[in-house]
C-alpha cells in the first residue's frame, strides 16, 4: 500500500520519501516503483518526460527524522491501533506543525489515533483501495477535531491524484469496510458450515451479483489476518455479535494461511498445488 501511494505521489509531480524500517522492504519497493513507472510509459499512459521525472520524486529512508519537512504523511503500516497511535506520536514531534498526519486505516478511529498527538485538528483517515494506482476511489475519514482545512486539502490531494472522494463519519469500518468486511465473513460462515464449496460461493457472487472477484477469493487478495483485525474491530467498536469473525477464519489466520502474499489461504496459490473441491480443511 505504502509504495503504491508512493508511486501515486511521483507520477501526479509531488516529492514524496517512502519511509520503512526495513530496509530490504525499501528496495523491493523502489524497484518495483521504478518498474511500474516504466510499464506505464511503456504503455502510453505517461511520456517519457513524466516517467524519468517521477523517478527522481522518490526518495527512500528507513529514518523517522527525515520526514521532518514534509507537509502531509500518509500512515500505511500494520492495522494496529496501538503500533499505529506510536507511530502518530513520533511523528507529531518530528514533522513541522502545519503538516497533516493521515492514516490509510480500512477501520480504526481517527479520533483515536489523533489522541495520541498535539494536532487532532490536522489528523485525518485517508483510505486507499487496494492497488492504490488502479483503484479509482479514496475514503475520507474526519475524526472528531478534524477541521475543515486539513479535510480539504487532503480531498484536493486525492482528486489530484485522479481519484474519486467519499467521505464518512468516524464509525468503526467506514463505509467500505463496514459493508465488505461482513460480506466476506458470511462467505467464511457458508464454506465454514457446509453450504457449498469456495468455488461455489466465489462463482455465485460473480456471476449472481456481478462482482470482478468472489468473496473469498477477494479475501486472499487483501490478507485474511487483515479481514480479520478488520472484523474485530466492527465487533469491539460496533457491540453486536453480528460482526463477530467466522471461526474458519479465525483457525486460518492462526495456521498461517494469510492468502495470496504467503501462498496460501482459502486458496493454494503454490506451484504445482492442486484443486480440489469441497470445504478446505487444515
Amino acid at each position: 500500500m505504502g509504495a503504491g501511494i508512493a508511486q501515486l505521489a511521483a507520477v501526479n509531480g509531488i516529492d514524496v520519501w517512502l519511509y520503512d524500517t526495513d530496509s530490504e522492504a525499501l528496495t523491493k519497493a523502489q524497484k518495483s516503483i521504478s518498474n511500474n513507472i516504466q510499464r506505464l510509459h511503456t504503455k502510453g499512459q505517461i511520456s517519457e518526460a513524466t516517467s524519468a521525472d517521477a523517478v527522481k520524486r522518490l526518495c527512500c529512508s528507513s529514518r523517522l527524522e527525515d520526514l521532518h519537512s514534509v507537509d502531509l504523511v500518509v500512515e500505511a503500516i500494520v492495522e494496529s491501533e496501538q503500533v499505529k497511535k506510536s507511530l502518530f506520536a513520533n511523528l507529531d514531534k518530528i514533522v513541522k506543525s502545519s503538516a497533516i498526519l493521515a492514516s490509510n486505516t480500512s477501520s480504526i478511529s481517527i479520533t483515536r489515533l489523533a489522541s495520541a498527538t498535539s494536532r487532532p485538528s490536522q489528523v485525518i483517515g485517508m483510505h486507499f483501495m487496494n492497488p492504490p494506482p488502479i483503484m479509482k476511489l479514496v475514503e475520507i475519514i474526519r475524526g472528531a477535531d478534524t477541521s475543515d482545512d486539513t479535510y480539504c486539502a487532503t480531498k484536493c490531494l486525492a482528486e489530484r491524484f485522479g481519484k474519486t472522494v467519499i467521505c464518512s463519519q468516524d464509525y468503526s469500518g467506514f463505509i467500505v469496510n463496514r459493508i465488505l468486511m461482513p460480506m466476506i465473513n458470511e462467505a467464511f460462515h457458508t464454506l465454514y458450515t457446509g453450504v457449498a464449496t469456495k468455488e461455489d460461493i466465489d462463482t455465485g457472487m460473480k456471476l449472481g451479483t456481478n462482482h470482478p472477484m468472489g468473496p473469498l477469493e477477494l479475501a486472499d487478495f487483501i490478507g485474511l489476518d487483515v479481514c480479520l483485525s478488520i472484523m474485530k474491530v466492527l465487533h469491539a467498536g460496533l457491540g453486536n455479535d453480528k460482526y463477530a469473525p467466522c471461526p474458519l477464519l479465525v483457525q486460518y489466520v492462526d495456521a498461517g494461511r494469510l492468502g495470496k502474499k504467503r501462498g496460501i489461504g482459502v486458496y493454494d496459490y503454490r506451484a504445482g498445488a492442486a484443486k480440489t473441491g469441497g470445504s478446505p480443511r487444515l
